[in-house]
């Protein structure tokens, strides 16, 4: 039996907002595994267990480049340890020539693009020097880039901590930004359900199972309801199934009808997302240098 300790009981209580008792017996049940006593949450507590899955957990800058015609297109995530320093002149000149660099070079991963060279220096030469210089350390973290006969759009906000880049084919300017900033606020996960990862649906069904379950209703009405909360589910991930941010009466994909206008694709960056981030708790720390202290 895995030890439940203090700090696994508070990481699932700010991951879930569950009172610390029921993460604590969730944790046990999980028998210390957080993404199953996660689970085992929302399935007991419903939907407010869900919270923050994509808290932005890394500092940083997301940079954009477009070309002036709008098919060519690049945006790249750079990573560093401070929010003071993603603001810094030079780290935000390193992200916008790094964005133009993937749209013009196409690079195939991270390692081709660090391989690449800036004013006859390397990306990776580069980087090393803005380290050095700042006193930080920083990297490259991720990159897209989108080629099409229609138009992209972007979107970035909170000072660069969220990018959208949004292949829109129909339509006008208005539209792009449009679908560009709901993306940014309400983050869908794929553009149709046919996108969503067989992983993600198989979770949603077995939690909508469980919970439907403890209905103590017939066999046939919860598979009913487990299939109506599934369909629910992909209606809120997907771009097209999701409520138009400035007319909630309208979906995307009708708003897209509308207009005469199709996505091609689209792409999500959020600083850091998915990123576990240190965090320093000063008062502890002063505890334990007082306890050092002590005992010399």
């Amino acid at each position: 039996m895995t030890a439940i300790t203090a700090g696994m009981v508070k990481e699932l209580r700010e991951k879930t907002d569950a009172p610390m008792m029921e993460c604590k017996k969730a944790l046990t049940e999980a028998d210390g595994d957080l993404v199953k006593a996660e689970e085992i949450l929302r399935i007991k507590l419903g939907n407010k267990a869900s919270k923050a899955a994509s808290r932005v957990t890394a500092e940083g800058i997301v940079a954009t480049w477009i070309a002036d015609d709008g098919k060519l297109a690049a945006m790249v995530e750079l990573n560093c340890e401070t929010d003071f320093v993603a603001k810094n002149d030079d780290f935000l000149a390193l992200g916008n020539k790094l964005a133009e660099l993937v749209a013009k070079r196409n690079p195939a991963d991270v390692a081709e693009l660090s391989a690449l060279e800036i004013d006859g220096q390397t990306v990776e030469a580069v980087r090393a020097a803005l380290v050095g210089k700042i006193g930080e350390n920083m990297s490259i973290r991720r990159f897209a880039r989108i080629e099409t006969d229609g138009a992209v759009a972007s979107y970035i906000h909170g000072g660069a901590k969220i990018g959208v880049l949004v292949d829109v084919i129909g339509g006008d300017d208005e539209l792009g930004r449009d679908l560009a900033m709901h993306i940014a606020a309400s983050k869908p996960k794929a553009l149709s359900a046919d996108q969503v990862s067989v992983d993600l649906i198989e979770t949603e069904r077995r939690i909508a199972t469980e919970k439907a379950a403890e209905s103590g209703k017939p066999a046939d009405i919860v598979a009913k309801m487990v299939e109506g909360t599934v369909q629910k589910f992909l209606k809120e991930v997907t771009l097209l199934g999701q409520p138009f941010v400035k007319n909630d009466k309208q979906t995307i994909e009708a708003l897209l009808k509308s207009k005469n206008a199709s996505v091609g694709s689209f792409v999500l960056f959020i600083v850091g997302e998915g990123i576990e981030k240190k965090v320093d708790d000063f008062a502890a720390e002063v505890a334990a240098q007082a306890a050092a202290a002590a005992k010399k």
